[in-house]
């Protein structure tokens, strides 16, 4: 009797013992849940953060004498190309693990930069860095060009970062090669008109995308109203609408500089000034944690209804600006 009660004082004890333990081990995993969350939200938090429209560096100290016509394009290419990849976090639009995963807003901005880099160096390809249309492409813009369009989604074999490095290396080599006197840029009218009807059409399906996020919404072909933009893509669509104005703010900065002379000839140097404005006024700080999406003339904002005011006058004063620089 004496041993069994022996034996069942130690069992309880090791019982004790275990559940003790079991507590204990699972307030070190709650707390290391809780760490781990909190780390992944001050690093979303900081993945999250744009890049300032002063945060790009296009030309390297020193470098003024060796610049070309064509050189602020090019280099101001490779700069947005190279932010859009070493910003803080990386590219994060093709990321499988937390917090990148959980990030929704940062990944749209990417894609709207990725969109205008993507145009820009088609246009190079296709008309700036050509005489004529029967020319020869360029050998570096014809490599980049493919690079940047792969998917930007893929996160191995290969992963888009190495592809769109590929494409800023190829970038590179032109810039090079242009600076020595060993490739062309030709910046006439019609490359620039060129290039301007690219960017209005995006500036257009952004600003009805955008103005989609309320019931009211624009007439398609057939007379019917087009679809409105489900409530959980609004935050999306205008953060690719942010970093695509991004981008051209600085692309315009560089073109109002090698197209000096045709914008003067044209007397279009003030349309172009203009747009850039439009366009610096989508770069605001928010200062709402959210989007939000209220009536026209609701209690609450409608973040999305701005940004397509200006995106609106932007591609109104770019509709002006090509017809400009086609005129003789």
């Amino acid at each position: 009797m004496k041993f069994s009660r022996r034996t069942q004082g130690a069992g309880g004890m090791a019982d004790r013992f275990g559940s003790e333990n079991g507590r204990l081990l699972g307030k070190v995993i709650g707390i290391v849940l809780i760490a781990y969350l909190l780390i992944c939200v001050l690093v979303g938090w900081y993945w999250s953060r744009e890049p300032d429209l002063e945060d790009l560096t296009v030309l390297p100290v020193g470098n003024a004498e060796r610049l070309t016509t064509g050189s602020h394009t090019a280099r101001t290419l490779q700069a947005v190309a190279t932010t859009l990849l070493d910003k803080p976090g990386g590219f994060i639009s093709n990321d499988i693990t937390p917090p990148g995963i959980w990030l929704d807003n940062m990944p749209s901005w990417e894609f709207g930069v990725l969109v205008q880099v993507r145009d820009m160096t088609r246009s190079m390809r296709r008309d700036m860095a050509r005489s004529q249309s029967q020319s020869t492409e360029d050998p570096d813009l014809a490599k980049a060009e493919p690079r940047f369009h792969f998917d930007h989604n893929s996160w191995a074999m290969p992963a888009s970062e190495s592809e769109y490095r590929d494409g800023i290396k190829a970038l590179h080599g032109y810039i090079t090669r242009l600076e020595s006197g060993n490739a062309s840029f030709y910046a006439r009218a019609d490359n620039l008109a060129g290039w301007i009807d690219d960017v209005s059409t995006r500036l257009g399906s952004l600003s009805q995308r955008l103005s989609a996020s309320v019931a009211r919404t624009p007439l398609n072909d057939g007379g019917r109203e087009r679809a409105q933009t489900p409530w959980l893509q609004i935050d999306n669509v205008f953060y690719e609408a942010r970093g695509s104005a991004w981008a051209l703010v600085h692309l315009l900065r560089a073109v109002e500089k090698d197209y000096a002379e045709v914008l003067n000839n044209k007397n279009a140097l003030v349309s172009l000034r203009q747009i850039i404005r439009e366009l610096e006024a989508t770069q605001q700080p928010m200062w709402s944690p959210v989007i939000l999406n209220g009536g026209g003339f609701g209690i609450l904002a409608n973040h999305s209804l701005v940004m397509a005011n200006y995106l609106s006058r932007a591609n109104a004063g770019l509709i002006d600006l090509r017809r400009l620089l086609q005129q003789g």
